[in-house]
Formats: C-alpha cells, sequence, structure tokens
C-alpha cells in the first residue's frame, strides 16, 4: 500500500499541461490529504498545492528549429532540476506533456529507480513515430487522453490507459452565443468571429497576420461582422496587438485570460491547432483550424519523414474524417482563413450538421478524467 503522505513530483510545459496537472493534483488531494506535491507548473498547479520550483513558461516552446537557441538554457534546467528530484527522491513523478523535456528526464529517473508516468501521449501516431521506443523506457505508464491512443501503444509493448480529458468534463455544450457577447460587450445581435493565436509566442507570431488579415477581408465583405480575439498571456496580446497596428485593421476586440467565452460568443472561431481546436469543439462551434511552424522545421521534418501527411486537427482525428478545414503551412493565409469562415457563416444546413456530429464526439470523450487520472496515479503507487 501506499504512505498516506506520498511525495508527488510533477511538471507541466504549458497553459493546457498547468490545467491537467491542476485537476491531477486537486483529485489526488482528496485521496492523499497530506501528500507534498513539487516541480514545475503553473498559475492553477500552484493554486492547487504545487511547490513550483520553476514555471510552466521555462518550457512553452515548439519545433525542432526554434527550440535550438534554448537548448543551452533547458540542458541547464533539465540537469538541475534532475539533480533535485534525486535528492528528493519522490514516490512517483508525472510527465505532463512537454514530452521533449519530460521524455529525456523520465529516462533519468527511472534509472535511478523512481517510478514515472507520461500524462498525455505524445503524438506518436501523426509524426516521429520512432519516440515510441523512447517512451518505453521512460515511462512506467502512459496516460492517454483519447480513447485511439492505448491500442497503438498496446501495439508497441508500452502499458498506456485511456483517462479522457478533462475538458469533456468540465465544458457543457453552449448553444446561445448572446449571454457570452454581453459580458464581453459585444452586440449581442451581431454575427461574431472569433480569433484564437495560441498559447505560446512562436505560434501567435506566425498566426497572427492571416488572421487578422482574415479578418479584413470578411469585414469587407459584411461591414456588420464583428471580431474577438483571445490572448492567452501577456507577450500573445503584445504580438497580436502589433500585427494589428501593421495591418491597419484594429477592430478586433482583445480578452485576456478567457478563451471559453470568447468562443462562445462566436459564430464561427479561427484557432490554432492543438488543445483551443479541442475547447472549441466541446462548446460547439464551428471552425477554422490552422497551424504554422518555421519554414525550417517544415521542410526537415518533412525531409526526415517525421510529418505523415494525414489529419492533423484533434476534431478531425478524433472523427476520423475531415469534418473541419485544416490549413497548414503555406496553406494558412488571410484568403483561405477568410474563404473557409464565409463557407460556415453562408450555410446553417452545414452548421447544424456540425453540431451534431460534436456532440456525438463529446459525449464519447465525457468520463471523469481527472479521477481516472488519480486512479491511475494511485494504482502505481500502490502496486
Amino acid at each position: 500500500m501506499a504512505k498516506q503522505s506520498p511525495t508527488i513530483a510533477l511538471v507541466a510545459g504549458e497553459a493546457s499541461g498547468d490545467q491537467l496537472g491542476a485537476a491531477l493534483i486537486e483529485r489526488l488531494r482528496e485521496r492523499y490529504p497530506e501528500a507534498r506535491f513539487a516541480g514545475i507548473g503553473g498559475k492553477h498547479m500552484k493554486a492547487a498545492g504545487l511547490e513550483a520550483w520553476w514555471d510552466s513558461e521555462e518550457l512553452a516552446l515548439f519545433g525542432l528549429v526554434e527550440v535550438l537557441s534554448h537548448i543551452p538554457r533547458l540542458l541547464k534546467l533539465r540537469k538541475e532540476l534532475t539533480h533535485r528530484l534525486q535528492a528528493l527522491s519522490p514516490d512517483l513523478f508525472i510527465g505532463i506533456d512537454a514530452p521533449d523535456f519530460n521524455l529525456g528526464l523520465e529516462l533519468r529517473l527511472r534509472r535511478s529507480g523512481i517510478r514515472t508516468i507520461h500524462y498525455v501521449s505524445p503524438t506518436v501516431w501523426a509524426w516521429r513515430k520512432r519516440r515510441v521506443r523512447k517512451i518505453s523506457r521512460a515511462a512506467d505508464l502512459v496516460l492517454c487522453l483519447f480513447p485511439f491512443e492505448p491500442d497503438f501503444y498496446r501495439d508497441h509493448g508500452v502499458k498506456a490507459a485511456y483517462v479522457g480529458h478533462p475538458m469533456a468534463d468540465q465544458i457543457s455544450p453552449d448553444n446561445d452565443p448572446v449571454p457570452a457577447r454581453e459580458r464581453l460587450k459585444l452586440d449581442p445581435e451581431n454575427r461574431t468571429v472569433a480569433l484564437l493565436p495560441g498559447s505560446r509566442g512562436s505560434e501567435a507570431s506566425r498566426l497572427s497576420e492571416p488572421m487578422i488579415q482574415a479578418a479584413t477581408q470578411l469585414a469587407a465583405r459584411d461591414p456588420a461582422l464583428q471580431f474577438v480575439a483571445a490572448m492567452a498571456n501577456d507577450k500573445v496580446q503584445a504580438l497580436f496587438r502589433s500585427a494589428m497596428q501593421q495591418s491597419g485593421f484594429e477592430r478586433i476586440q482583445l480578452v485576456s485570460n478567457d478563451p471559453r467565452t470568447v468562443i462562445a460568443a462566436a459564430d464561427v472561431v479561427m484557432c490554432a491547432s492543438g488543445t483551443v481546436a479541442l475547447e472549441t469543439l466541446l462548446v460547439n462551434r464551428p471552425m477554422v483550424v490552422t497551424y504554422r511552424i518555421s519554414p525550417a522545421t517544415y521542410y526537415l521534418a518533412k525531409y526526415l519523414k517525421l510529418i505523415r501527411p494525414q489529419l492533423f486537427s484533434l476534431p478531425n482525428i478524433l472523427a476520423g474524417e475531415k469534418l473541419v478545414p485544416e490549413l497548414i503551412q503555406h496553406e494558412s493565409t488571410g484568403e483561405n482563413l477568410a474563404r473557409e469562415v464565409r463557407k460556415w457563416l453562408d450555410s446553417q444546413a452545414s452548421r447544424e450538421s456540425l453540431k451534431d456530429r460534436f456532440l456525438q464526439i463529446h459525449e464519447r470523450l465525457c468520463c471523469d478524467a481527472s479521477k481516472r487520472a488519480a486512479d491511475a496515479v494511485s494504482g502505481l503507487l500502490e502496486s
């Protein structure tokens, strides 16, 4: 049996991981009231009781080339963190997402006798499939957010459990945009387009321009349209505001730290690929998903065959078909985004059909995910 006051170390790499980690800590605290939680996290994990040695923003990076300039700092941080964790000797280490940082850390900790869990499967089924070998050496258990993932791991001899995504339990479909518009002081009667350029500075720096160009074109066709954008943090807001000023189109209302209300206020959403696309599905709004990485990263990944040409957005992956438009890399232009948004705005039948499909996916994902994740963690602690 696990002791009643275990020490659990956690490392979360960005905003979505911070939210997952906070929900998990809260559930584990119900079972182990005297447990100690320490490591790396953001504001949500700190509020849940994490003893944070560093903030999760330290790890909020993406891309093969983009991360190069940060490698010396990240290696130094990981080395210092490894020594600190080995000295702490926790009963369990949980790496939440951030696989490029966490898998190497988990590998070192597991070799030193510390049991490890990797929470949030890396997208090995989509790109960099060879990472599954490293995962098998690094983690005693992988906690998967989506139901198709454990089968992939089972085929590769890795112990994995489907726990579900907590957001599916937390979010209810929102069929009426008017209350959200009123909260944001938007015109409750005007059709609204939301822009969500992501939570990382690297995402916002690449997606702000095409999204703002799309808004400019949409407004030229329909001057009554209103636009609202969700800003994940101060850095993203500064980048987006600068892009608006450079474009000369400043009719976009910026909203800090409230993406769900921004999504709920919209008739159609333009969003970065990732967790925000799942959030848009759960709120139940039509969307156009887009993504850009640096050209060097993109062509290097294609050359090394790290990217498999297939669906890349979570709504489409979960549906097993292309329910929403995906515009990646050179396809991510203002003209293309505006065209796809107009299709949703112009077709009520398409919007209604999508609403039904999103409801089906939502129902499938609801499973009290944080409790299931805590069950899996407790099972390993008590084994």
